[in-house]
Protein backbone atom coordinates (compact mmCIF):
# COMPACT_ATOMS: atom_id res chain seq x y z
CA UNK A 1 0.00 0.00 0.00
CA UNK A 2 1.33 3.38 -1.17
CA UNK A 3 1.86 6.08 1.65
CA UNK A 4 -0.30 8.47 0.13
CA UNK A 5 -2.85 5.83 1.09
CA UNK A 6 -1.52 5.18 4.55
CA UNK A 7 -1.48 8.76 5.63
CA UNK A 8 -4.76 9.69 3.79
CA UNK A 9 -6.37 6.37 5.77
CA UNK A 10 -4.25 7.74 9.05
CA UNK A 11 -5.72 10.90 8.84
CA UNK A 12 -9.42 9.95 8.44
CA UNK A 13 -9.68 10.71 4.28
CA UNK A 14 -11.95 8.55 2.48
CA UNK A 15 -10.84 7.24 -0.76
CA UNK A 16 -13.57 8.07 -3.88
CA UNK A 17 -15.20 4.32 -4.90
CA UNK A 18 -15.38 2.59 -2.00
CA UNK A 19 -18.92 1.20 -1.89
CA UNK A 20 -20.24 3.74 0.16
CA UNK A 21 -23.11 6.06 -0.81
CA UNK A 22 -21.88 9.67 -1.02
CA UNK A 23 -23.43 11.94 0.80
CA UNK A 24 -25.10 15.40 -0.14
CA UNK A 25 -21.70 16.92 0.87
CA UNK A 26 -19.21 15.06 -0.71
CA UNK A 27 -20.82 15.43 -3.78
CA UNK A 28 -21.11 19.12 -3.47
CA UNK A 29 -17.31 19.49 -2.71
CA UNK A 30 -16.36 16.96 -5.44
CA UNK A 31 -18.38 18.99 -7.76
CA UNK A 32 -17.33 22.29 -6.73
CA UNK A 33 -13.39 21.13 -6.56
CA UNK A 34 -13.61 19.55 -10.42
CA UNK A 35 -14.81 22.94 -11.65
CA UNK A 36 -11.94 24.90 -10.11
CA UNK A 37 -9.60 21.76 -11.05
CA UNK A 38 -11.54 22.43 -14.63
CA UNK A 39 -9.51 25.91 -15.41
CA UNK A 40 -6.36 24.10 -15.20
CA UNK A 41 -7.41 21.62 -17.73
CA UNK A 42 -7.28 24.45 -19.46
CA UNK A 43 -3.78 24.50 -19.68
CA UNK A 44 -2.89 21.26 -20.56
CA UNK A 45 -3.22 19.47 -17.18
CA UNK A 46 -5.08 16.16 -16.60
CA UNK A 47 -6.85 15.70 -12.83
CA UNK A 48 -5.51 12.38 -11.42
CA UNK A 49 -7.73 9.18 -10.93
CA UNK A 50 -9.33 9.63 -7.58
CA UNK A 51 -9.87 12.05 -5.10
CA UNK A 52 -9.47 12.16 -1.41
CA UNK A 53 -13.02 13.51 0.72
CA UNK A 54 -12.78 14.08 4.56
CA UNK A 55 -13.55 16.43 7.27
CA UNK A 56 -12.28 19.37 8.20
CA UNK A 57 -12.90 22.00 10.80
CA UNK A 58 -10.41 25.36 12.38
CA UNK A 59 -9.23 22.82 14.80
CA UNK A 60 -8.48 19.86 12.71
CA UNK A 61 -6.48 19.93 9.70
CA UNK A 62 -5.87 17.28 7.24
CA UNK A 63 -3.02 16.56 5.87
CA UNK A 64 -2.35 14.07 2.67
CA UNK A 65 1.37 12.52 1.66
CA UNK A 66 1.78 12.32 -2.29
CA UNK A 67 4.41 10.96 -4.20
CA UNK A 68 5.95 13.44 -6.92
CA UNK A 69 8.22 13.39 -9.66
CA UNK A 70 10.77 16.50 -10.74
CA UNK A 71 9.89 17.59 -13.83
CA UNK A 72 6.21 17.73 -13.15
CA UNK A 73 4.31 20.26 -12.74
CA UNK A 74 0.90 19.81 -10.47
CA UNK A 75 -1.71 21.66 -9.18
CA UNK A 76 -3.42 20.70 -5.87
CA UNK A 77 -7.16 21.95 -5.67
CA UNK A 78 -9.60 21.66 -2.75
CA UNK A 79 -13.21 22.48 -2.31
CA UNK A 80 -15.16 22.40 1.42
CA UNK A 81 -18.74 23.33 0.04
CA UNK A 82 -20.76 26.66 1.59
CA UNK A 83 -19.78 26.16 5.06
CA UNK A 84 -16.39 27.09 4.54
CA UNK A 85 -15.50 30.95 4.46
CA UNK A 86 -12.27 30.24 3.56
CA UNK A 87 -9.94 27.29 2.77
CA UNK A 88 -5.75 27.10 2.77
CA UNK A 89 -3.83 24.54 1.26
CA UNK A 90 -0.06 24.38 1.51
CA UNK A 91 3.11 22.22 0.78
CA UNK A 92 5.86 20.77 2.24
CA UNK A 93 9.21 18.41 2.01
CA UNK A 94 9.71 14.89 3.07
CA UNK A 95 11.02 16.62 6.41
CA UNK A 96 7.94 18.63 6.94
CA UNK A 97 10.19 22.18 5.63
CA UNK A 98 7.16 24.80 3.57
CA UNK A 99 8.30 24.86 0.30
CA UNK A 100 7.85 27.42 -2.22
CA UNK A 101 4.46 26.99 -4.77
CA UNK A 102 1.68 29.12 -6.21
CA UNK A 103 -1.14 30.03 -3.76
CA UNK A 104 -4.73 30.32 -4.71
CA UNK A 105 -7.44 30.71 -2.53
CA UNK A 106 -11.08 31.98 -2.95
CA UNK A 107 -13.28 31.48 -0.16
CA UNK A 108 -14.61 27.89 0.20
CA UNK A 109 -11.99 27.13 -2.72
CA UNK A 110 -8.45 26.50 -2.79
CA UNK A 111 -5.08 25.67 -4.83
CA UNK A 112 -1.58 24.98 -4.95
CA UNK A 113 0.43 25.00 -7.66
CA UNK A 114 4.29 23.45 -7.46
CA UNK A 115 6.87 22.02 -9.33
CA UNK A 116 9.18 19.88 -7.55
CA UNK A 117 13.04 20.22 -7.73
CA UNK A 118 13.42 16.65 -6.57
CA UNK A 119 11.60 13.55 -7.09
CA UNK A 120 9.86 12.11 -3.67
CA UNK A 121 7.20 12.25 -0.92
CA UNK A 122 5.88 15.73 -0.46
CA UNK A 123 2.96 16.62 2.41
CA UNK A 124 -0.16 18.73 0.70
CA UNK A 125 -2.25 20.66 3.56
CA UNK A 126 -5.25 21.87 3.77
CA UNK A 127 -6.31 24.50 6.39
CA UNK A 128 -9.86 25.57 7.10
CA UNK A 129 -8.97 29.47 8.32
CA UNK A 130 -12.91 30.25 8.69
CA UNK A 131 -16.34 28.79 8.53
CA UNK A 132 -17.76 25.64 10.13
CA UNK A 133 -16.82 22.37 10.43
CA UNK A 134 -17.21 20.41 6.82
CA UNK A 135 -16.83 17.65 4.08
CA UNK A 136 -13.56 19.10 1.40
CA UNK A 137 -12.78 17.01 -1.26
CA UNK A 138 -8.66 17.25 -2.32
CA UNK A 139 -7.61 16.30 -5.89
CA UNK A 140 -4.27 16.91 -8.23
CA UNK A 141 -3.92 17.50 -11.57
CA UNK A 142 -0.56 17.16 -13.33
CA UNK A 143 1.59 17.63 -16.69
Amino acid sequence: MSRFILVALATGLILNSNGVADTDAQVAARSDVLDLAGAFQNDGFKIRDGNFLGQISKDHSQIVAVNLYSGNAYWFTASAGQKADKLNISIFDDSGKPVSYMPYQSGSRAAAGFSPDASGLYYVKVVLEEGQPATFCLIYSYK
